[in-house]
């Protein structure tokens, strides 16, 4: 899978109000690299501004870590949902942990909002919908979801084997039940639009099966919506990117000792090859 063209190129006379504003919902005590991880590939991918929402002991020691994103500190759907409400794309779930219910209690809000932008929904912000996905359709959110086949069989009440199995019936069935665009991870991930149509994408290597690569995932993905993208394409360009900069690592470093954070590296070099 080859994605379209769809990165032209930058006028002189812009600012970074015109590339996008991103915000991301991650991390917990213990799980903060996720949310680093997520915010460096969302400007990475080109977003001209990325909001990081983080638990509020933790706002400072990230912000160190993370000198060109605008760090935020909460523990409450409400702390976040003025800013997330003026975002151009949302991602929530990245190293969550518990914190799940805050992304849930959020997604409710800005479906009552109406909020129409795309948003991210991954690991802990997806699977607190477990034995749910029929409130999650009921938001009538602009939803992209990425499970692993982990996720994705506790979202059904499957194991992760029984979704090996049928890769693509499980992520169409995902995007009629709530409307969303699916991004099933894995080898060969599959992406599903709305009516279930399926892709599969190609690009990618085995070093990517390492720790933060679906956080850098989320990040980029997100990063392309605010852009503007279509949420199918903020989706299959994502992936395609995102395994395409795997390759690149990979190619550097070989496979066995290549790490999340060398794919984030490379991503101006896959977009760069893809313009």
């Amino acid at each position: 899978m080859k994605p379209k063209k769809l990165f032209p190129k930058r006028k002189p006379d812009t600012h970074k109000g015109d590339y996008g504003k991103v915000f991301i919902l991650a991390g917990s005590v213990g799980m903060l690299g996720a949310a680093i991880l997520a915010s460096r590939a969302a400007l990475r991918g080109g977003a001209g501004i990325v909001y990081l929402g983080v638990p509020r002991s933790s706002r400072d020691i990230v912000n160190i870590a993370t000198p060109e994103i605008i760090v935020l500190g909460g523990d409450s759907a409400s702390d976040f949902f003025d800013l997330a409400r003026g975002a151009d794309a949302i991602a929530a779930g990245p190293g969550l942990g518990a914190r799940g219910k805050i992304a849930k209690e959020l997604l409710a809000r800005l479906g009552r909002a109406k909020y129409d932008r795309p948003i991210v929904l991954d690991a802990d912000g997806l699977t607190a919908f477990e034995n749910d996905l029929t409130s999650l359709g009921r938001l009538r959110l602009n939803l992209i979801l990425t499970p692993h086949p982990g996720e994705m069989g506790k979202l059904f009440g499957k194991t992760a084997e029984q979704v090996q199995v049928s890769r693509s019936d499980f992520a169409a069935n995902l995007s009629k039940q709530t409307g969303g665009v699916t991004v099933l991870k894995g080898h060969n991930t599959v992406i599903s639009d709305r009516s279930g149509k399926t892709f599969t994408n190609r690009s990618g290597n085995p070093g990517m099966a390492t720790a933060g690569t679906g956080d850098v995932l989320t990040g980029l993905i997100a990063s392309f919506a605010a852009q503007g993208f279509e949420p199918i394409d903020a989706a299959r360009t994502g992936v395609f990117v995102h395994g395409l900069a795997g390759d690149l690592a990979g190619s550097d470093l070989g496979e066995i000792g290549m790490i999340a954070s060398d794919i984030i590296k490379q991503i101006p070099k896959a977009i760069k090859k893809v313009q």
